[in-house]
């Protein structure tokens, strides 16, 4: 019986045994044909050695200073032998760290973690994944993130491939450049970017570890929104780090004491004040490339931007319309809200505008006396606004104009009201003690420019690009008034006329045009002034003198200069056009008087110096001049110096250009450009103002830097009586002045050949000894210089000077005398009658 048994038993177990075995082949083949019914059509990963990844395009200034990324996955792809071991160290460790030793497939990773999500299900937490970086490679690269068991075989597969064909290295080298960090990088170059605004090789051990550590999980592990969370995990990449031998004990210790500092790149002021400059960079390479090239070609875009001019010109411009809104009263409060408790919620239900000044604060006003308004900020703290800061507040009228003197701080402010607190303008010492501020409702443009290269060194296009993006120094047609006098008057010189030749300066009537029966344009001080020279009228910008030249020359010669100068592309032979009407950009005015400066040569502005492509080849080139003898391997005497043949076509005569210039110079000594005299420099200028001071202009310049000011509201509106280029504008381009000149030598500017310096009385045009009264070093061309008989015998005129001032001479002479801002003729295009 238990012979039977037995038997019974050894034959169930071989019957057993065989159905197992063929269970087992069964399964295997069934498991093969499954992969291999799966596997059939798997993407080449031949492809990963012709990886080029969608790479950043990176905009620096032309100091090198980053200004700018774009990119849709921003990532700066980083060679595998530029990547710090130390940061390969912390990502095997925290994600494969048998990486060196399997074939693709981690086996024993596979079994460990299969046993430990065993706990995981019945404890409802997160599963263990077992992926290599092989895997996760053939999963970023060539696969879905689906979690399905067919994409789970399939990345088995491909993983296996990919060792054969791969070294570690390289392998590494597309796991670090391809995953993503959160923080809007792909790859470990743009991650180190991103947080801490550092390069690869400046990590430190705990930075990189960080790394390491969110790339599990960006979300989970965002240092900003979960920071324990993050520095345990980080904490926990650098203890696998110690137990794999590639840090000590210590060393881990120590980072781990490290605190989590998060870098803010690209924010600032120096990143807002190049907004406007960027912005128009983007379009610019937008339109030379496109959109693929721009975004994902990893462009290296060097631009012609200094950032120290571009912050003392957002300094400029700023402090400029603040002034000026100050001057034109209070426009109200932000918003009125209910005091007592849950003031904080409905404090923050206030709409608080961007961009606000260093040291501007929003305010809830909690309090209100004759003398001072008493103001509590988000934070709790307190302090006073006093009368002192208080009194520029009265009422915003139409037109430019005031209300009513302020008296009390009951006047301007009521206890409830939302306000804009900042530092005190006034000489006010007391702890705790702002100003009212309001963001101003005016706006302009400004912008610095090289006049022999055309290097856009600067640009502002508004106060704040966050409020509008509308850039008033490209995109704002306006009229420039008497900005454009200067190519008026070179027009003049070029059909015979010197600095030194008589204007008659007198009440000027002609033909109206279709609507308005007569043009009769005024000066400023509504005065005339008689027979006076062409330096005089451009000086002080006489209206009626520049028409009564331009109707003398005729018209059609300075249409043309208009054009020539590239500051119109027509422009109508009517006399107002003379004086500024036609509509024109502070960008290519700029470019115009650009021409003066560097003798008569067109410039067209860039913000381009070279852009470069992923690899580094130079695909365009602002600066493009042949040289024949610049390539040589070394220097012989015979060779001549390098020559750089002129290309820049000539717009205007040299001498002409400094004709205009010298005149310009006189304008800052003596006429409408005084704003720029206290910096002691040879400097030249000219302002510009419309009809009904709708706009106000200034164009300053040395010898070799030049810098343009628009002030205006977008829809034109009257800036006020007075309000005049040589008030608005003109401060603006001195204070920008006065930062960045000290970088230039003080120096004369350039007198072409052909030039003769010749002294002669500037208010009579008659020859004179230097020292006397009004006699100045005036520039003319050979032959041209007037004689030693009197200006109106020489020129065939008589004129009774009686008949338009008692002693015109005289007020010549008190003008003269008394020149400052107040005394400044400026006014634009005259008017219609």
């Amino acid at each position: 019986m238990k012979i039977f048994t037995l038997r019974n038993v050894m034959r169930a177990a071989l019957w057993g045994g065989a159905a197992a075995a063929v269970l087992a082949v069964a399964g295997f083949v069934t498991a093969a044909v499954y992969v291999v019914r799966v596997t059939s059509d798997l993407p080449d990963y031949q492809q990963l050695a012709e990886y080029e990844p969608p790479i950043m395009s990176r905009v620096h200034a032309g100091d090198g200073r980053l200004i700018a990324e774009y990119a849709r996955e921003h990532r700066v792809f980083m060679p595998i032998e530029n990547i710090p071991q130390s940061l390969v160290h912390a990502f095997v460790s925290a994600e494969d760290k048998n990486f060196y030793e399997h074939g693709g497939l981690d086996f024993r990773g596979i079994v460990r973690a299969a046993f430990a999500n065993v706990g995981h299900v019945l404890r409802d937490e997160r599963l263990e994944g077992a992926s290599t970086i092989t895997q996760q490679v053939a999963k970023n690269f060539l696969l879905s993130s689906a979690q399905r068991l067919e994409r789970k075989v399939q990345e088995m597969v491909l993983a296996r491939r990919i060792e054969r064909a791969f070294t570690k290295d390289q392998i590494l080298e597309l796991y670090l450049n391809e995953i993503y960090f959160g923080q809007r990088a792909y790859g470990a170059a743009a991650a180190a970017l991103n947080y801490f605004d550092k390069s690869l090789d400046e990590l430190t051990l705990s930075e990189s570890a960080l790394l390491a550590a969110v790339v599990n999980g960006p979300a989970r592990f965002h240092p900003i929104r979960h920071p324990e969370r993050t520095i345990d995990r980080r904490n926990w990449v650098l203890s696998r780090m110690a137990a794999n031998g590639y840090i000590s004990e210590e060393q881990a210790r120590e980072a781990a004491q490290d605190p989590l500092q998060i870098a803010e790149r690209l924010s600032g002021d120096d990143y807002l004040a190049a907004e406007y400059f960027v912005e128009n960079v983007r379009r610019q390479v937008f339109s030379m490339y496109g959109e693929d090239e721009l975004y994902d070609g990893g462009l290296s875009i060097r631009t012609t931007l200094d950032t120290r001019m571009q912050m003392a010109a957002r300094r400029a411009l700023r402090d400029g319309l603040e002034t000026y809104d100050r001057r034109h009263g209070y426009r109200g409060v932000l918003g009125t809200i209910e005091l007592g408790e849950g003031w904080e919620e409905r404090f923050e239900e206030v709409t608080i505008p961007r961009d606000l000044d260093d040291g501007w604060m929003p305010a809830l006003v909690v309090d209100v006396s004759d003398a001072a308004a008493s103001i509590r900020f988000e934070d709790g703290s307190e302090g006073t606004i006093p009368m002192a800061e208080l009194s520029w507040a009265r009422q915003n009228l139409p037109d430019g104009e005031l209300g009513p003197v302020v008296r009390t701080a009951g006047e301007v402010l009521s206890a409830g009201d939302v306000v804009l607190a900042g530092y005190p303008t006034a000489e006010v010492q007391e702890p705790d003690t702002y100003s009212l501020r309001q963001v101003p409702a005016i706006n302009g443009g400004i912008m610095a420019m090289d006049p022999h290269t055309g290097r856009v060194l600067a640009m502002m296009g508004g106060y704040s690009f966050q409020h509008s993006q509308f850039n008033r120094a490209t995109q704002a047609r306006r009229q420039p008034g008497s900005s454009f006098k200067p190519f008026a008057y070179a027009a003049a010189l070029d059909n015979g006329y010197t600095p030194a030749s008589l204007i008659l300066d007198a009440p000027f009537v002609a033909s109206g045009g279709a609507d308005e029966r007569f043009y009769m344009p005024s000066n400023y001080s509504e005065r005339y002034y008689g027979m006076s020279t062409m330096r005089l009228g451009l000086e002080l910008s006489r209206n009626v003198m520049t028409v009564r030249l331009a109707q003398e020359m005729g018209m059609r010669p300075i249409s043309d200069y208009g054009v020539r100068f590239g500051i119109y592309d027509e422009l109508d032979p009517v006399l107002a056009m003379s004086l500024g009407a036609g509509e024109t950009t502070l960008y290519r005015l700029i470019s115009a008087y650009a021409a003066l400066v560097n003798g008569g040569r067109r410039v067209e502005p860039t913000i381009l110096d070279r852009v470069q492509d992923r690899t580094g080849a130079t695909i365009f080139a602002h600066e493009q001049r042949e040289c024949e003898t610049c390539d040589v391997e070394e220097w012989q005497a015979e060779l001549l110096e390098p020559f750089f043949p002129e290309t820049r076509e000539e717009v205007v005569d040299p001498v002409t250009a400094y004709q205009v210039v010298h005149m310009l110079e006189g304008a800052v000594q003596r006429g409408t450009g005084t704003a720029l005299r206290s910096l002691g420099r040879p400097l030249g200028g000219k302002t510009g103002t419309t009809n009904d001071f709708r706009d106000a202009w200034f164009v300053g310049f040395g010898p070799d830097l030049i810098v343009g000011v628009y002030v205006g509201f977008d829809t034109p509106y009257q800036l006020g009586s007075g309000e005049a280029g040589g008030r608005v504008a003109a401060p603006i381009v001195r204070d920008f002045f006065e930062d960045v000149i000290g970088d230039y030598p003080v120096a004369p500017f350039r007198v072409p050949e052909g030039v003769r310096l010749v002294p002669i009385n500037r208010l009579t045009g008659e020859p004179g000894v230097l020292g006397q009264s009004g006699v100045i070093l005036e520039a003319f061309r050979p032959g041209t210089e007037p004689s030693r008989q009197s200006p109106e015998e020489e020129s065939g005129l008589s004129f009774a000077r009686s008949s338009v001032s008692d002693d015109p001479l005289s007020l010549l002479l008190q003008e003269e005398e008394g020149d400052d801002e107040d005394s400044e003729e400026e006014e634009g295009i005259g008017g219609l009658y």
